[in-house]
């Protein structure tokens, strides 16, 4: 399955826990897409979030982020694990 890093520029009022939630919402809904959220990074400072996930295709995985809280990704990237 590809493995998307997915780029949210910038999140008005960005806070840990808000990000938390959103998370936890992705995953309560993330399996009837068919897709796996993996890890979250981000900067409360600038707003970004980056979000790493193993789906189908890029519309499963915006698919989620849509269904879960609205907060659809600006750039979803296919990415290869490195060593």
């Amino acid at each position: 399955m590809p493995l998307y890093m997915d780029h949210h520029h910038k999140v008005d009022g960005l806070t840990a826990d808000a990000v938390a939630g959103a998370h936890q919402r992705d995953l309560e809904v993330q399996d009837k897409h068919g897709v796996e959220y993996l890890k979250y990074w981000f900067d409360e400072g600038s707003g970004a979030v980056f979000c790493l996930v193993n789906a189908p295709s890029r519309e499963a995985a915006m698919a989620v982020h849509r269904e879960a809280h609205g907060l659809v990704a600006d750039d979803l990237t296919e990415v290869q694990e490195g060593a």
